[in-house]
């Protein structure tokens, strides 16, 4: 198989090939998925109960490579190669794994009949060259074959060696050798290399204390951290909701970009972010049973001192409803230059966020209450171009209904005016935890505490009954399958709950409405 395919470089510090270390989940997923012939089987695994605080897993077992990605950000930390025989690997244009061309005529059965990964002679000799001491790690207890394992780290690579315990304790006996690995690693007491690590860091040790949170130097763009990036708009890094319809866009390089609703235009947005990857019309009406709600009744009761309305109807449910429920097919490539005459959504999947344009509306509400409730209810004069009205950023949870559609858009709460025991809320917060908080900072506003009670009902969304999206990966658990649940049990479970798959709460507060799935986390957060 490896001969088959073009030789992935290993890089260290940096990645293997076209893989590298700090691309986001949903960049590399995507790359992967769109070469099944090189990667025919993708695994991912996570957390069902904390899909945001757990790594994300991606196995490609034919491909022998597992990589590590954290959950809050989802970018590439680790690469491991644990099958050296299924993909041709190369350092400085040497091969990792001597071929039957390296061996020479009439050794091609003796390699193929016993594949295997580097030697320590090949690494030491002819790959890496000399480090220092690397750690060891007894045989587990109970393991019958006494190997130990031998963990050699150089700067952003590390190899791991099967070592003889019993090799390791007469070195370690011997005060003069203690630290000669070369010695123990080149004897007939070590076996070839099973497996190589490609992380941020000097060495190992180092590595693995804050591997999951150390900052990424990398971007999560592949196409970024590739030649030839001119032109390609900046990542967003973080995303600062302010209240007011007031958006702030930190990015990697460039200034902040603050977006204000019903004020920022068209040109605005490709100027700053770059033409969208789709631009989406779709006319959806599942809620329009809800319109029956006059505009009058809506004004009378959106004074903040009285009872706060959550969401300007049903209309930012729709549009939820409308972005992450859609087939590929009803999105356009964002191909033209002209500027759209009619509202609707510029689709930005790889920065994590969609942008519904249309005719200025209502100002946004404030975060927090304050004593312009009058003006801030003023409605914006009309004008005859088109701006933007809402943003929906989304978090591209595993286990989600939209899943991979979207880079993970990363927000918080600005700490000037919200703020929990000292703590910043943001897109990682639990949904009780953020609701707790939203509801202290608007209580002076409610009747009663029946009153507040009935204004945090959720409206239940079914993503289950569409079409669902093709994918080729296969995910290993998810919020509808408890992590208790008896492999036995499994597939009556997903049976069970198949009618209820993709079911999320939609919660809302002033000009901000939360989609929450069943295991607390927000899956997407609509500003208006």
């Amino acid at each position: 198989m490896a001969s088959a395919k073009a030789p992935l470089p290993v890089n260290p510090g940096k990645g293997l090939g076209f893989l590298a270390l700090g691309a986001s989940l949903h960049n590399v997923l995507t790359c992967l998925k769109a070469q099944p012939q090189l990667f025919p089987a993708i695994d991912v695994s996570y957390s069902a109960t904390q899909p945001l605080l757990a790594p994300v897993i991606l196995t490609l077992s034919q491909n022998g490579l597992r990589l590590r990605f954290d959950g809050a950000d989802q970018r590439l930390r680790l690469i491991e190669v644990l099958d050296f025989t299924t993909t041709h690997l190369t350092y400085n244009n040497t091969n990792l794994v001597k071929t039957s061309d390296d061996l020479g005529a009439g050794s091609s059965r003796q390699a193929s009949s016993k594949p295997t990964g580097p030697a320590f002679r090949q690494v030491y000799d002819k790959l890496f060259g000399i480090t220092y001491a690397g750690e060891y790690f007894g045989a587990p207890e109970g393991s019958k074959s006494g190997l130990g394992t031998y963990v050699l780290s150089y700067p952003g690579v590390a190899l791991t060696f099967p070592v003889r315990d019993s090799a390791w304790t007469t070195l370690k006996e011997t005060e003069s050798k203690k630290e000669d690995y070369v010695s123990l690693l080149s004897s007939s007491a070590a076996l070839p290399a099973t497996s190589l690590l490609i992380f941020t860091g000097e060495s190992w040790t180092e590595a693995r204390e804050d591997l999951y949170t150390r900052p990424c130097a990398h971007p999560r763009s592949l196409a970024l951290g590739s030649r030839g990036k001119e032109g390609l708009p900046d990542e967003i890094e973080f995303i600062k909701v302010c209240g007011h319809g007031h958006l702030v866009f930190e990015r990697r390089s460039l200034a902040p970009f603050s977006l204000i609703l019903n004020e920022t235009t068209v040109q605005d947005l490709v100027a700053e972010f770059g033409p969208p990857d789709a631009i989406y019309r779709k006319n959806d009406r599942r809620l329009s049973i809800h319109k029956t709600q006059s505009k009058s009744h809506y004004s009378e009761h959106a004074r903040y001192a009285k009872s706060p309305v959550y969401f300007d109807g049903p209309s930012e449910i729709e549009q939820v409803v409308i972005t992450d429920d859609s087939d590929p097919e009803d999105s356009q490539p964002a191909t033209s230059t002209e500027a759209p005459s009619t509202e609707c959504f510029y689709n930005y999947f790889h920065h994590g966020f969609d942008v519904f344009v249309s005719c200025p509306s209502s100002p946004a509400p404030a975060l927090v209450p304050s004593d312009n409730a009058e003006e801030e209810l003023s409605f914006v004069p009309g004008r005859d171009r088109l701006v933007a009205t809402k943003v929906l950023l989304h978090g591209n949870v595993p286990g989600s209904y939209p899943f991979n559609r979207y880079r993970r858009s990363r927000w918080y709460l600005d700490p000037e005016k919200v703020m929990s025991n000292d703590t910043t809320i943001h897109s990682e917060t639990p949904f009780k935890v953020l609701s707790s908080v939203l509801q202290d900072h608007w209580s002076n506003t409610y009747a009663g505490q029946e009153q507040a009670k009935n204004m945090q009902r959720a409206m239940v969304l079914n993503r289950g009954w569409g079409d669902s999206p093709g994918s080729s990966c296969e995910l290993l658990g998810s919020w509808e399958e408890s992590a208790e649940t008896p492999k036995k049990d499994k597939e009556a479970a997903v049976t069970d709950s198949a009618a209820g798959l993709g079911n999320t709460n939609l919660f809302g507060f002033p000009g901000l409405l939360f989609e929450v799935l069943k295991n607390d986390t927000v899956s997407c957060l609509t500003v208006y």
